[in-house]
């Protein structure tokens, strides 16, 4: 017996693509979108950069003016002058980053897994310390560490302090004005970056890849380790670089909870550009930040395994 195949169902056609000029100005569109951006792209960052880069390889002074005599040396005098604090800089930032991520990632499993109908008011409080000025939010710091306050008080009683100052992070019996402080600002300023991109990530895993695991015998810890913290790498990444970057970069922390042996590049470049108003030296100062924060995070996502930053 012979079946006959069942006609093909008719398939629509494509519309046709416009021609002639209006067909043109539809092209044009996307293109007319993104020229706004494009703008504002070399108007507030293509261009600056240009000029610090032409500033870097100046001489002469602000009496005098300053003139293009692509004088390169700037970039080795300055990294040889201030390599501590470069060093210092990303030692600092690091630790705050890992501190970032200690805490966060369990805050924000929570908040995506467990807050149920409090998950809204959790995550306001989470981005609550934006409705204040960075300024304000590292002033307070310095209030709550204070030499004979209650922080520094109890710290004392648990002789927590006797440890850290063995380790090198406080000096004596005081917090403020040591690596511990800087740590701390940069740790709770900073920590708001790391748990939103990780909630985000978080929330978009299926609940039942959880439930599968358990099904296949899987413990809590393996399900985690196996299933979730790998889903959840985007988030991890994307929350470290937003942390990290401008950790690395930053300068009100250590001007105002630490000291002169505990400043950053940042508090170099900000000196350099306004009192010392040496602009070559604080122009390559800066580009040496970009270019050495730019190759750690080239590898750091090529060793993390994922480019899907969130």
């Amino acid at each position: 017996m012979k079946v006959s195949a069942a006609p093909a169902a008719d398939v629509p056609e494509a519309p046709p693509l416009p021609t002639g000029k209006a067909g043109r100005r539809k092209r044009l569109v996307p293109y007319w979108l993104l020229l706004p951006g494009l703008v504002w792209l070399v108007v507030f960052f293509a261009a600056p950069m240009v000029y610090q880069a032409s500033t870097s390889v100046q001489t002469g002074s602000l009496e005098e003016g300053f003139k293009v005599t692509w004088h390169f040396v700037t970039y080795w005098d300055a990294l040889s002058e201030y390599y501590p604090q470069f060093l210092r800089s990303v030692l600092y930032s690091g630790t705050a980053t890992a501190l970032c991520l200690l805490v966060g990632y369990p805050l924000a499993y929570t908040i995506a897994f467990r807050a149920g109908r409090w998950r809204n008011l959790v995550l306001v409080l989470v981005i609550a310390p934006f409705f204040t000025s960075f300024l304000i939010r590292t002033l307070a710091w310095k209030t709550i560490l204070a030499d004979g306050g209650p922080v520094v008080g109890a710290l004392n009683t648990l002789h927590v302090l006797d440890v850290t100052s063995w380790l090198g992070v406080t000096d004596g019996q005081r917090v403020l004005a040591t690596p511990l402080a800087v740590i701390c600002g940069l740790t709770y300023n900073f920590l708001p970056f790391m748990i939103l991109p990780l909630y985000s990530s978080l929330e978009r895993i299926d609940v039942r890849l959880h439930e599968a695991a358990g099904d296949l015998y899987a413990r809590p810890f393996t399900a985690f380790r196996k299933v979730t913290f790998p889903l959840s790498m985007p988030g991890v990444v994307a929350g470290t670089l937003l942390t990290f970057i401008p950790a690395t970069g930053d300068y009100i922390n250590a001007e105002l909870l630490g000291s002169t042996d505990q400043k950053m590049v940042g508090n170099v470049i900000q000196s350099q550009f306004l009192r010392v108003l040496d602009y070559p030296t604080a122009a390559a100062l800066s580009f040496i930040l970009m270019a050495a924060i730019l190759a750690m995070v080239t590898v750091y996502i090529r060793k993390s395994g994922t480019e899907d930053l969130v």
